[in-house]
């Protein structure tokens, strides 16, 4: 049987970082122009394979950006309040039929139990969860779609690997798994009931 392989965020989940600093700074736009001069998207991505926030903040100079930075993963859980619920549709339905569900997740290790906080299912849906701050390896690097391989017990060949990530698509495609690029609950829907799945 194949098995369906979810990214989170951006799939299952909207991420909107800025939303972890609108009221400390007062306005989105502040919030962006934070993300902007702190590089905020690249430190992240560190985040996301093994670093410490808190590390990461002390690379930055200002002492107000250092104080602000270190506090994200405190308030992780205002970027991730929002489901995208036609996705969460299909899994549902995937599992309802006996389709084996898993996830492999670019996430910070610090971050992952603040988003459980407000997206609990996350942590109960998959047969095999991968997280990449708990590996310290992330998509698209081969590594982590083998993780997922060797510990749900599927072939490559046997996964169809969902991502909003063109280049993670790749990554999965690279090694073996089919993969669909998210674009809309709508077009998953469609993409799966093309390959028998749904």
């Amino acid at each position: 049987m194949k098995a369906v392989v979810f990214d989170i965020g951006g799939v299952l989940v909207d991420w909107q970082p800025h939303l972890a600093w609108v009221e400390a700074l007062g306005s989105e736009d502040a919030a962006h122009a934070f993300i902007k001069r702190t590089d905020f998207l690249v430190r992240n991505a560190r985040g996301d394979n093994g670093e410490r926030f808190a590390d990461m903040a002390q690379e930055l100079s200002d002492p107000r950006d250092q104080e602000l930075f270190a506090a994200y993963v405190g308030l992780y859980a205002r970027t991730v309040e929002t489901p995208i619920h036609g996705t969460w549709d299909v899994l549902d339905r995937l599992k309802t039929q006996g389709t084996p569900v898993h996830a492999i997740t670019n996430w910070s290790a610090e971050t992952w139990p603040e988003g459980l906080k407000v997206q609990p299912r996350l942590g109960e849906v998959f047969g095999t969860l991968v997280v990449s701050g708990q590996e310290g390896v992330m998509k698209p690097d081969a590594r982590i779609f083998e993780i997922l391989c060797e510990r749900s017990g599927h072939a490559p060949e046997d996964c169809v690997f969902i991502d909003d990530g063109l280049h993670n698509v790749k990554g999965a495609k690279a090694v073996g798994m089919d993969a669909i690029l998210f674009t809309s609950p709508q077009a998953l829907d469609v993409a799966l009931t093309e390959r028998g799945l749904l």
